[in-house]
């Protein structure tokens, strides 16, 4: 019983250990934002992921709005920032969706480009800045290549609590560790995207203040029942308003230099 013991704390640190090694070698400069991070995919299949995962996207959320005045607007802003910031040299391949659901208040990104906001947030916004704010942040997760880096962190923690479950029995317990490592990451990819939008916006020649009243009009529809911060990926709206006003600061400064 004693050798087998061994035998399975050896076997549980090989794994710990090639796991290990399989993200950090995993780990590059992304060069638009200068953060170290661990890739999962490289651009290519960030691309080919993100084309091959929209219908399907899109048919959640009951296919495309239609209305082609408001899609050739969405398409219009989504343009402009990108044609006026580092989105314009990068690989990706930028394509805009609004949504038919007219109940679900949500926009996101796929890996590689494709971004998508529902018709029940597009109809709360009131102005082209605010749309503007909406598509800058999401323009953000892509360059930000946060889903490449999430998909990385998943397999890493996916490969210790395997090592912990043949070295120690600590599977379980290692598993909730990285699920709670992986929210306080997709919290940084919500801030880091809202500032990436700001710097985006200033460029384009949009209202960075106007992505202040998205997060407050976020807020109000999430209402009393909101998610603690604690236990979702995304930050208190107040903590990204507060973030935001600094990040206009600074890129404001930046920028009239």
């Amino acid at each position: 019983m004693r050798g087998s013991w061994k035998i399975r704390i050896m076997i549980g640190l090989a794994i710990a250990a090639f796991t290990y090694f399989q993200y950090c070698n995993s780990k590059e400069i992304n060069k638009y934002t200068g953060r170290e991070q661990a890739m999962a995919l490289d651009p290519n299949e960030e691309i080919a992921m993100g084309l091959q995962s929209a219908p399907q996207m899109a048919q959640e959320y009951g296919g495309l709005f239609p209305d082609e005045r408001a899609q050739q607007l969405v398409d219009q802003v989504g343009k402009r920032l990108v044609d006026n910031s580092m989105a314009a040299t990068s690989e990706y391949q930028y394509d805009f969706h609004l949504l038919a659901d007219s109940q679900t208040i949500n926009a996101f990104a796929l890996p590689g480009g494709q971004i998508f906001i529902t018709y029940a947030l597009f109809s709360q916004l009131e102005s082209e800045d605010q749309l503007a704010g909406v598509l800058a942040h999401e323009i953000g997760h892509v360059l930000g290549r946060h889903s490449s880096e999430r998909i990385a962190e998943s397999g890493l923690w996916q490969g210790l609590a395997q090592a912990g479950s043949v070295g120690a029995d600590m599977g379980g317990l290692i598993s909730n560790m990285g699920a709670n490592k992986l929210l306080t990451n997709g919290r940084g990819d919500e801030l880091e995207s809202d500032d990436l939008g700001v710097r985006f916006m200033i460029k384009a020649g949009y209202d960075p203040y106007e992505m202040i009243k998205v997060m407050e009009i976020l807020k109000a529809s999430a209402g009393p029942n909101r998610v603690p911060e604690h236990k979702s990926t995304h930050p208190d709206p107040e903590n990204r308003i507060e973030q935001i006003k600094e990040s206009i600061k600074v890129y404001n400064s930046e920028f009239a230099q």
